[in-house]
């Protein structure tokens, strides 16, 4: 079965971007964008809307933005990290803050990989070819995490 990628982010141009350079790049997975911390919390953890989803069908990756409305991406983090079911989930932190404080913290909460969105299109699109061909192709993951 095909592995989705689950991008969390408010920013409705950076999904799209995210989504067209994936695309551009042969990179078919199917991707879940969900705008806010408490939809995406829900989508994790199998709760309200998403109560039919199986739990164990792991993202190949989530790619999290950090600011968020509802809840934060840092907070999404810590709970991810903070359930057995989850704490293995990859994780990468995709956002536009560079704030030395904001990267420190997202690696102490457990993120996998902490990228900036680059401003320019064209560097956009190639941090997400590499972001895509490496956590899709190259990063293994075993079938039975949870």
């Amino acid at each position: 079965m095909e592995k989705i990628i689950l991008l969390i982010d408010d920013n409705e141009d950076d999904a799209k971007l995210t989504k067209m350079s994936l695309e551009s790049n042969n990179i078919a997975n199917q991707v879940i964008v969900i705008d806010d911390g408490a939809d995406a919390l829900e989508y994790i953890f199998c709760q309200g809307k998403y109560a039919q989803r199986d739990i164990t069908d792991i993202p190949a990756v989530i790619l999290l933005d950090i600011k968020l409305p509802k809840v934060s991406g840092l907070q999404i983090l810590e709970k991810i990290r903070a359930d057995k079911r989850t704490n293995k989930f990859p994780v990468v932190l995709l956002t536009s803050s560079t704030e030395e404080k904001d990267m420190i913290e997202g690696y102490e909460k457990g993120c996998n990989s902490y990228i900036c969105k680059p401003v320019d299109f064209k560097q956009f699109a190639e941090a997400i070819k590499q972001l895509g061909l490496y956590w899709l192709v190259l990063n293994k993951i075993p079938n039975n995490i949870i």
